[in-house]
């Protein structure tokens, strides 16, 4: 931490296991989500897109119906769908307003928002607003694992291992070769997969890491070709049989992730941070990035 800055990530990443708590106590904002058997598209930008595909994979899963996730400015939802969720942590981005807009009386909307104040609460048909998961760093942390912790929970999945688990993670001392490798590669299975891309989109946000996120099985596929010694490949939740063994003889470490991938992604986030604060840089304000992306017309 540089002297005289206040940080807002480090603050709002530790402040995770009472955000998710809160979250998983909301039942009445869990019953504005789509009902089972509903087909459903989730839809966001950056991070809350790697939130959805998330969400929609533990959905469709689950047993609660098909769910599609897609990026807001890549969507494709005029597909019959009974309803459309729209994740975002400002409600001001501007290919969500747009989308939400053009659904207006045709499809059903709920937004998930972290802003309560934000044009998008009164554009959706129902908004579930999370105020006390929204942040002021530009880096999100709490938010998006905030808004999972809630679709966790409105699929009927207890959230007390996780919770734990992140108290794991935030507490952990950091291994200083993390904090010094060269290169990140982040894999994940299943749900998993969104929490890679989202972990690799942190390191890059607040530290301007090297990292890549590949579904597991795909890493095999060529992007093994990058590993290393001084490079890192961190999996999220139960790896591949023998991948950990191919890793290591290439001379790169393996991390294999063995917390609740959520909290996997606390520990990533808090990486993250620590390789900020070596090279000097400020986490709350990276460089060309905004809270939002506003488009001029």
């Amino acid at each position: 931490m540089i002297a005289g800055r206040i940080e807002h990530m480090a603050s709002e990443l530790a402040s995770q296991p009472e955000t998710w708590a809160a979250a998983a106590s909301l039942t009445a904002e869990q019953a504005l989500l789509p009902a089972r058997g509903e087909r459903i598209a989730v839809v966001g930008c950056g991070t809350s897109w790697f939130i959805a595909q998330s969400y929609a994979w533990l959905r469709e899963t689950g047993g609660h119906g098909e769910t599609d996730a897609f990026a807001a400015s890549e969507a494709f939802v005029d597909r019959g769908y009974d309803a459309v969720v729209a994740l975002t942590r400002s409600g001001t981005t501007t290919e969500v307003l747009q989308l939400v807009e053009g659904l207006r009386g045709r499809v059903r909307t709920i937004g998930v928002i972290g802003d309560a104040t934000s044009p998008l609460v009164e554009l959706v048909d129902d908004a579930v607003t999370l105020p006390f998961a929204d942040e002021r760093s530009v880096v999100q942390t709490r938010f998006a694992t905030t808004a999972l912790a809630l679709f966790r929970s409105s699929l009927g999945e207890r959230l007390d291992d996780a919770i734990a688990d992140a108290g794991l993670a935030i507490a952990e001392e950091l291994d200083p070769a993390l904090i010094d490798a060269e290169q990140f590669t982040f894999l994940g299975r299943g749900w998993a997969v969104g929490l890679a891309h989202e972990a690799a989109l942190k390191m890059r946000e607040a530290s301007q890491s090297w990292t890549e996120s590949y579904p597991a099985m795909e890493y095999r596929h060529g992007p093994i070709a990058i590993a290393a010694p001084g490079r890192v490949t961190w999996h999220f939740g139960e790896a591949p049989d023998g991948l950990g063994d191919e890793v290591a003889a290439t001379g790169a470490r393996f991390e294999a992730g063995r917390l609740d991938p959520m909290a996997e992604l606390v520990r990533a986030q808090r990486v993250a941070l620590g390789r900020a604060r070596a090279k000097g840089l400020d986490p709350d304000s990276p460089r060309n990035l905004t809270r939002s992306v506003i488009l001029d017309d």
